[in-house]
């Protein structure tokens, strides 16, 4: 497929894609999804080989979110049954990141429901990351604390954070529609704020939540230009309680299709599978290792995930190795001088043209996908409850 070999070649030269060839991908057939896998397997392997990376969440304070994100079960007025928290102790999150990091995770990441952090909550979150490297030398921890003010990513740069994540979710056309309590231009801004303060950016997506084709290319495309080092690729858990309980939009192979054209558009860049994989990957999970170079081990903030061990057994059984604490996740082109894994020197970017973004357009006609409510459990261990995390 000549597309499909266009795309190869751009990504091995971290050449931006059209937004006709984006669509293009999302627009095959499922009888041509291995053959996208396997192109868009090509590039991934020539950035990042067989390694991947393993992340670890802690949910240091559940629930009583005053925000209204459509797609969250820790919304206000969210009625989903979620574990529900103030802030964990430094010493109970250390303990809770342990046991991921005993399983082999990488990264941890420290997330805190809420509009964003005060400042006595930045002190808070400081001692945590304090807490955690004291016991492991060589762990990444990046924080989501949600919005943040001048000064803040500093602060906890300073406190020894690797990198902090906030995510886009949609596109900025549609992106009033999932949320009203604040807008697309402030997760932009603390993408940028934590760019500039020397933190490793993390931003990517939600897919699921009734977008359009063009939308997803309109988000890729605008984290593109705000060349995070991470994109994390969620799909939509739909919780009951929330007001995206009914959209059930995704299949295993429209899943694929979707990480395809994200390592398309970002061939260089730590593409992680995040929340959702087991909903809506299900038996096709190993498949998507060809084109996500990371995962989260075990459970999420508010859901259960796939067991610790079965991530291990599915990475080992599919031929990928899980990459080691020593090991440099991103490609030499993208390392700031003298190491580690922060961003770029001013908040710069590396190979990644800034390209505007174009105006949504109408949705695509997909098959409805099937709801399997039966795999959505809610999280009842670990983090905030007596019982053993899954790691």
């Amino acid at each position: 497929m000549d597309l499909l070999n266009t795309l190869v070649d751009k990504g091995l030269r971290r050449e931006l894609p059209t937004r006709e060839e984006a669509l293009a991908v999302l627009a095959t057939s499922d009888d041509d999804v291995l053959d996208v896998v396997a192109a868009a397997g090509k590039v991934r392997r020539h950035w990042f080989g067989r390694r991947v990376k393993l992340n670890y969440l802690v949910n240091l304070k559940s629930g009583l979110c005053p925000e209204d994100c459509s797609y969250c079960s820790q919304r206000l007025g969210s009625k989903a049954g979620i574990l529900k928290y103030t802030w964990l102790k430094p010493e109970e999150a250390s303990k809770a990141a342990a046991a991921g990091l005993a399983g082999g995770a990488k990264r941890v990441c420290l997330v805190a429901s809420g509009r964003g952090p005060t400042d006595r909550d930045v002190d808070r979150v400081s001692d945590t990351i304090k807490a955690i490297k004291d016991e492991n030398e060589n762990v990444e921890v990046c924080a989501c604390l949600g919005l943040l003010n001048d000064g803040q990513a500093e602060r906890l740069r300073e406190a020894g954070a690797d990198a902090y994540n906030h995510n886009l979710n949609t596109s900025e056309g549609t992106y009033g529609d999932i949320t009203t309590t604040h807008t697309y231009a402030d997760r932009v801004d603390t993408v940028q704020k934590a760019h500039a303060a020397g933190l490793s950016a993390c931003s990517g997506l939600i897919a699921g939540m009734g977008e359009s084709d063009e939308d997803l290319i309109d988000v890729v495309f605008a984290l593109r230009a705000l060349d995070p080092d991470s994109v994390p690729v969620n799909f939509l858990i739909p919780f009951e309680g929330t007001p995206l309980a009914k959209e059930w939009n995704l299949t295993p192979q429209r899943c694929l299709r979707i990480l395809a054209m994200v390592r398309f558009v970002c061939p260089d860049a730590e593409v992680r599978i995040a929340g959702g994989r087991e909903v809506h990957l299900r038996t096709m999970q190993p498949l998507a290792l060809h084109l996500a170079n990371s995962i989260f081990l075990g459970d999420y903030l508010t859901s259960e995930g796939q067991a610790g061990k079965a991530d291990l057994d599915m990475i080992a059984d599919a031929g990928f190795e899980v990459e080691g604490a020593g090991e440099v996740t991103l490609p030499e082109h993208r390392v700031p001088e003298g190491g580690g894994c922060g961003s770029h020197e001013g908040g710069g970017g590396c190979g990644s043209a800034s390209t505007p973004v174009a105006a949504a357009g109408s949705a695509s006609v997909e098959t409805p996908a099937e709801a399997r409510t039966d795999l959505v459990a809610v999280r009842r261990r670990g983090a905030g409850t007596d019982l053993a995390p899954n790691a």
